[in-house]
């Protein structure tokens, strides 16, 4: 098969991407024009296909993605040196809510078997939470996770531990304690068959911040509590902290006034010694579990999917096969009737023109135009920015500036109109596109994604990321076959396929479907859970990239 060796992403742009190692001296065929190239562009990086002036616009996915520092012959290789981040200012709202919908009629009486809520929701996943209000509670979270983990079966066994033994008695000639039975044979069991698990949540939050920051982490807390993937749960406090359990059951009552879960609570102070809450909440925890495998799993359409939709350790091929293939799911999505959340204002840089006009309403659009306006003014405060944003890896691999990034990240929100614009750590309440105010910083992301209630993460990653979530599934799709390869114990699907023409992202977007459902259903596991990878990360409201 005869690979591409370089991409046009848009007829506007001026810049094209390499797909493979191009050789200096190497010839581009643009029109009826041949270019060389002045310098060796590995697969990734972008070259210039015109000569461009020291301040003209670098264009990229049909927009501003820079501007020269520097004249910019025909064939010269993108980089940090020689382009700087700039972006095309936001003029006024051009509606176009108009979308040509993807064909989903082999999917309109498809399912998932999930858990269903008296809200109406549908989890994918029945977990029942363990958390503190203050950090304060940390230590205690881990005594009831290690004997809840053992009585339940749940402590997996991880060969690391006889590895260890063994290299260290190499080197000492002493023989170490063996493994225990349950450790030796791998042993674990579920008592609740209809329970997938209980999950420890730790923060360093809840008292010593503002106000404001006791509020928000009550937000995101309630917002984990009314998320479908969730059951139950038992909360610890110390007492004296600002995020009170009042606190707390007012923003549950924002998010579902009609909240029925069961919500075990205690106060260290109010019961006393350690004893007596650990071995409380440990009661609490084993018949609040034994109450929600009442609920099995039933058919539930489509509909009731809520995808998160997250990028990290993006990479130059990001924007044109992962992001957009999981952007053609997610409108499959919306147009069966469920709803999807484009996360990660800082990675929208740029791109504010063209998701202003998919605003539904004046509103929603002034709305998103206002958040990204403080977020931005909050990071130049504090002598930041949104340019700042470009990990050391996404440059190296071809995302040189913030707005080339944010083109291609934006690619995942698909083309669907914006039904509404979330501030953090607001829950989802319109079906369709949303858009969630967070961090660009993964696991701060990934964390605020489930709180606003996905009941499934779609995350993209270049160069690859274990990053998971402790209730939703996160499930990783690369975008080139090489991290897919190398990483195959983290990735769940390779995009690939479609940078190679092996595959289209038409035909990728059928197969992530079916797989999204088998994980929705708990027929396969994502790689993220199987890894144990539970991530939680409030976001302490304040500059973070």
């Amino acid at each position: 098969m005869n690979r591409r060796e370089y991409l046009a992403v848009h007829p506007a742009d001026n810049v094209w991407v390499a797909l493979q190692n191009l050789p200096s001296g190497y010839g581009v065929q643009v029109g009826s024009q041949e270019i060389f190239l002045h310098a060796a562009v590995e697969a990734k990086h972008k070259f210039t296909i015109t000569e461009l002036a020291e301040g003209a616009e670098v264009r990229m996915y049909g927009i501003t993605v820079g501007r020269p520092r520097e004249y910019l012959p025909p064939g010269t290789l993108i980089t940090t040196k020689n382009v700087v981040h700039t972006t095309t200012p936001v003029t006024s709202r051009t509606p176009d809510t108009h979308w040509e919908q993807p064909d989903v009629s082999a999917w309109q009486d498809a399912h998932f078997l999930g858990y269903p809520r008296s809200d109406g929701s549908v989890g994918t996943a029945n977990y029942w939470l363990v958390f503190p209000l203050v950090f304060c509670e940390n230590k205690n979270i881990e005594v009831i996770r290690d004997a809840l983990s053992d009585a339940l079966g749940y402590s997996r066994y991880h060969p690391y531990r006889s590895f260890a033994r063994k290299h260290l008695s190499l080197l000492t000639g002493a023989a170490t304690a063996s493994t225990d039975t349950r450790e030796a044979s791998g042993v674990s069991g579920n008592p609740f068959p209809n329970v997938d698990g209980v999950k420890f949540l730790v923060h360093q939050m809840g008292c010593g911040g503002t106000r404001q920051d006791a509020r928000a982490l009550c937000g995101l807390l309630a917002g984990y509590l009314a998320n479908p993937n969730v059951g139950g749960a038992t909360v610890l406090s110390l007492g004296c902290q600002n995020a009170q359990y009042e606190m707390l059951q007012e923003e549950i009552q924002l998010r579902n006034p009609l909240f029925d879960k069961p919500l075990a609570y205690f106060d260290q102070q109010t019961l006393g010694s350690e004893d007596r809450l650990i071995e409380a909440a440990i009661q609490a925890t084993l018949e609040g579990m034994a109450q929600i495998n009442q609920t099995p799993r039933q058919p539930a359409p489509l509909s009731k999917l809520v995808v998160g939709l997250e990028c990290g350790g993006s990479d130059g091929f990001s924007g044109i096969s992962a992001n957009p293939l999981v952007g053609q799911v997610s409108d499959m999505v919306v147009a069966l009737g469920g709803s999807a959340i484009l996360s990660e204002f800082p990675e929208l840089c740029g791109v504010e023109q063209e998701l202003v006009n998919r605003c539904t309403s004046d509103g929603i659009a002034d709305r998103f135009l206002d958040l990204m306006d403080r977020y931005e003014k909050s990071a130049v405060a504090v002598g930041s920015g949104f340019d700042m944003n470009p990990s050391p890896g996404n440059i190296k691999d071809g995302l040189i500036t913030d707005a080339m990034k944010s083109a291609g990240a934006a690619k995942k929100g698909g083309v669907s109109p914006v039904t509404d614009v979330l501030d953090y750590p607001e829950k989802v309440t319109r079906m369709g596109l949303n858009l969630l105010c967070t961090p660009g910083n993964d696991v701060e992301s990934t964390t605020a994604l489930a709180a606003a209630g996905a009941n499934l993460i779609l995350f993209t990653t270049g160069l690859g990321t274990p990053t998971g979530n402790p209730v939703t599934p996160v499930i990783k799709v690369s975008s080139n076959t090489r991290i897919a390869e190398r990483m195959h114990d983290i990735i769940d699907f390779d995009a690939g396929k479609i940078i190679s023409g092996e595959d289209t992202i038409l035909s990728a977007s059928a197969q992530l479907m079916a797989y999204m459902l088998e994980v929705a259903s708990g027929i396969r596991r994502a790689k993220a859970d199987i890894n144990e990878q539970n991530d939680f990360i409030p976001w302490k409201r304040g500059v973070s990239l």
